[in-house]
């Protein structure tokens, strides 16, 4: 099993850290649109933001670890018959999810932060706040961190529905690529 790409697939580095990403990604927005829904007195009400706001720093750290090694392993070509079009529109719909992944990190951050306050991540470090923010600031922060992830749910609808389409409708290997890596290893191209 290789763990870089190779020009017919995934290695098991970037398997993992696809779905790494992707369920943690997808557990902080379950988690935020569950946390909208707690009430005051409820004893998740102080607990579940710290640890939303302390998985948000782990996934902003994988996402950068991933991109680093997006770069430095180049993904594998597409399947035979895949259309121009189909590439262009996979290409722009993961690197837009890249894109609205650290700008929703970045507005959490700005939203946990508005007050002075750092954020713990699990009592193993802290990410300082760099700034104090003014009166109305941490509504539009949490608006923008909102509406960012709406977005990002609707690429990552978009992008399932892609492999998907490829799995069931064009019976190729596009799908099955990002579960299990390459067996031996080839000239990266």
């Amino acid at each position: 099993m290789a763990l870089t790409n190779t020009r017919n697939g995934f290695g098991l580095v970037a398997i993992l850290f696809h779905w790494l990403v992707a369920v943690l990604a997808i557990g902080l927005f379950v988690s935020g649109l569950w946390m909208t829904g707690l009430g005051y007195y409820d004893p998740w009400y102080n607990r579940a933001p710290d640890l939303h706001r302390a998985f948000g720093v782990v996934l902003f750290i994988l996402l950068g670890l991933r991109l680093v090694w997006r770069l430095v392993n180049p993904v594998p070509r597409p399947e035979p018959g895949t259309h121009r079009w189909e590439r262009l529109l996979a290409v722009t719909v993961q690197w837009g999810m890249y894109l609205l992944l650290f700008a929703i990190i970045v507005a959490g951050y700005l939203l946990s932060t508005v007050d002075g306050r750092s954020i713990d991540v699990f009592g193993l470090f802290q990410v300082p706040s760099v700034y104090r923010a003014g009166d109305g600031f941490e509504d539009l922060a949490g608006d923008v961190h909102y509406w960012l992830a709406m977005v990002l749910a609707g690429l990552v609808g978009l992008h399932t529905l892609g492999a998907l389409k490829h799995h069931f409708i064009d019976r190729n290997r596009t799908l099955v690529r990002i579960f299990r890596p390459v067996r031996r290893r080839e000239p990266r191209q």
